[in-house]
């Protein structure tokens, strides 16, 4: 008789399958934050028969389990070394900033001492300028003055021919007709009447040519005081005593006309050294109209014709036009008008040369050419000038 194999019974199934289960839990890691519900779900298994399914299924847990703790060691190491190399980049990069910003550092520096040295030769370049310019200024107007001195001689000269006739000679120019001396070369010999002509001649033109001036002058302490003060500290200012006592005794009469409007822009315009003077283009119009008279402003091409001077409002020969700054219109002034513009812009000038440093004289020197300037400033503002050709 065959004998039947006998099957296991499910208890001892179950039984196996708890030893098989506490065993491979001993040798499975516990995580710490699932621990106690696993030991929970144990007890409970234990409590409970468990199937082969069951037992599968957590075989395949364990193993996600540790391939996960894989995955994450990986990936931190995988990002320690990503920052590591992103830590070095920024490292360099770093240094390269670090450079660029010497270089510009470097690159600045020599910009500003390129610049400084630019504004330097121009500074120097100006100054050198302005001294010829002043130098040149004053050799024209030395020049002026010896032309005066030759104008004056050839008048001289001229007075003395005219006043010689055959019907009333000038015995100055003809010593022989003069009444000779009794007391003259009375014994020894005689000289030649040619030369003693001549030398009374030469003689007497020259003593007839060199003018005396008898004008004496004294300083006076309080202008001399006032100038002291402003020659420490050159300002252009009005409000130092030395040039409100000008502006308010010499500058402002000088400056003052009757076209109220117009004196107010001459005036600013000589300031700031922005006039211009030139003489008027000789150039008739055939056919004058009145209203074209009438005016006192632009003239046209028109010189020398009798107009209304654009300042005084008065009927004058005006012989020159002035133009303020940039402005293209031109206005026709009198030859009073125009000496009491000159008078203040020379006065100007001159302080504007003294600030400068371009006037190379003694105090006293510029005090009196100074004091000279205004008697010009003076007398023009009375109305005297002089008539030029």
């Amino acid at each position: 008789m065959w004998k039947r194999e006998q099957k296991p019974s499910v208890g001892n199934q179950c039984l196996v399958s708890n030893r098989t289960l506490n065993t491979w839990k001993e040798a499975m890691p516990m995580d710490d934050e699932t621990g106690p519900e696993l030991h929970t779900g144990d007890a409970e298994q234990n409590s409970e028969p468990m199937s082969e399914e069951m037992l599968r299924n957590a075989y395949h847990l364990s193993r996600l389990r540790s391939s996960s703790v894989e995955i994450r060691e990986k990936g931190s190491e995988r990002l320690k070394e990503e920052l590591a190399k992103a830590q070095r980049e920024l490292k360099l990069k770093d240094e390269e900033c670090e450079k660029l910003s010497k270089v510009r550092e470097q690159l600045e520096q020599e910009l500003e001492e390129l610049t400084a040295s630019l504004f330097e030769e121009a500074h120097k370049m100006v100054r050198e300028a302005n001294t010829k310019q002043a130098t040149a200024e004053k050799k024209l107007k030395e020049a002026q003055g010896k032309i005066d001195v030759l104008l004056a001689e050839v008048t001289a000269l001229k007075t003395l021919v005219i006043t010689s006739t055959p019907s009333s000679p000038n015995r100055e120019l003809h010593p022989q007709l003069q009444i000779p001396s009794k007391a003259v070369f009375k014994k020894g010999h005689s000289r030649n009447k040619s030369m003693s002509n001549a030398i009374v001649t030469a003689t007497t033109q020259s003593s007839q040519l060199q003018p005396i001036n008898k004008d004496g002058r004294e300083i006076n302490l309080i202008l001399y005081d006032e100038f002291l003060a402003w020659k420490e500290e050159p300002t252009l200012d009005k409000v130092c005593p030395f040039l409100e006592r000008i502006y308010q005794e010499d500058i402002g009469p000088c400056l003052s006309f009757a076209k109220h409007e117009l004196t107010e822009a001459v005036q600013a315009a000589v300031e700031s050294n922005t006039l211009s003077i030139e003489p008027a283009v000789v150039q008739a119009l055939p056919v004058v109209k009145a209203s074209a008279i009438e005016c006192g402003g632009p003239n046209g091409w028109r010189a020398e014709v009798v107009t209304k001077c654009a300042l005084s409002g008065l009927s004058r020969t005006c012989k020159h036009r002035i133009k303020l700054g940039d402005s293209g219109s031109y206005f026709y002034i009198s030859p009073s008008c125009r000496s009491r513009i000159t008078a203040v812009c020379n006065f100007l000038t001159y302080i504007r040369y003294i600030q400068q440093g371009l006037v190379r004289q003694d105090v006293e020197q510029m005090y009196w050419e100074v004091m000279k300037l205004r008697k010009e400033m003076s007398v023009a503002k009375l109305g005297y000038y002089t008539e030029e050709s």
